[in-house]
């Protein structure tokens, strides 16, 4: 298996994962266009994605979804909830698939569990990928950590996980209080503590790749996340911090 982002942030999302012969894309918060040329970089082409797998509706992650999808004929995966957020319908795309937020599904060579998550937005998931040989576990968009997500992310092969703000930055930032609370919230996003009590209490033996993604440009900084993440993380494996412009490039799951 193996994973790679579009682009990692508030203005638009990607993840694309691939084992054998199925390509899966987690998200798309990108224009088409925008997508294709990102896509062109880790040497995808979009009518080879077997499926869009959406987290939830809001727009950095939502946006790109259905021009994509329906451009070059994807299945996209849904819960009901994301679903009725969006204001579509099955007359509106004959694609679009319904998953059950608590019940895995196969998409070709790849098993994905669902991991319902606490977010502003109706019925958001998170996933995890299994295929053979290696386990990914993507979870961003996430206010806080549950016992439940503690005990799903645990024993990944491959993470990706946010660390969205510093709470001292996002306090003293120029956001309006409304946002602030919003993002700080238990429905809101990870901050850097919360992102590493979470690497400290998983499995970190079993991790092969991580990286550290969806770091806001207005509200934290790459040094404040790598002193949080670097403090916790005992692991053998070279940590990746995702960014906007470039997401990162293919990073592979082995099991030795």
């Amino acid at each position: 298996m193996r994973f790679a982002s579009l682009g990692s942030g508030s203005k638009g999302n990607a993840t694309i994962v691939h084992s054998n012969n199925t390509c899966l894309m987690v998200d798309c918060g990108f224009s088409v266009k925008d997508c294709v040329r990102r896509l062109q970089r880790l040497d995808i082409a979009p009518e080879t994605i077997d499926g869009v797998l959406v987290t939830h509706e809001h727009s950095d992650h939502w946006k790109g979804v259905l021009p994509f999808a329906s451009r070059y004929s994807i299945d996209i995966y849904i819960t009901a909830g994301c679903l009725r957020a969006t204001g579509l319908c099955f007359n509106d795309y004959s694609g679009l698939k319904l998953i059950d937020s608590h019940k895995n599904f196969t998409v070709g060579d790849i098993e994905v569990t669902p991991i319902p998550v606490p977010h502003d937005a109706l019925e958001p998931v998170q996933y995890i990928f299994v295929d053979d040989h290696c386990r990914l576990g993507i979870l961003t968009d996430v206010g806080c950590i549950t016992p439940h997500i503690e005990k799903q992310y645990s024993g990944c092969d491959g993470l990706l996980v946010e660390a969205n703000h510093d709470q001292e930055l996002l306090n003293a930032g120029t956001y309006p209080k409304f946002l602030k609370d919003r993002v700080a919230s238990q429905w809101g996003h990870l901050n850097n503590s919360q992102t590493a009590a979470l690497i400290s209490v998983i499995d970190q033996a079993c991790i092969k790749q991580l990286v550290i993604g969806h770091i806001s440009q207005s509200n934290n900084n790459k040094s404040m996340v790598k002193k949080a993440i670097e403090y916790v993380y005992r692991g053998s494996a070279q940590i990746i911090y995702a960014d906007q412009e470039e997401g990162f490039d293919w990073l592979y799951l082995t099991k030795l």
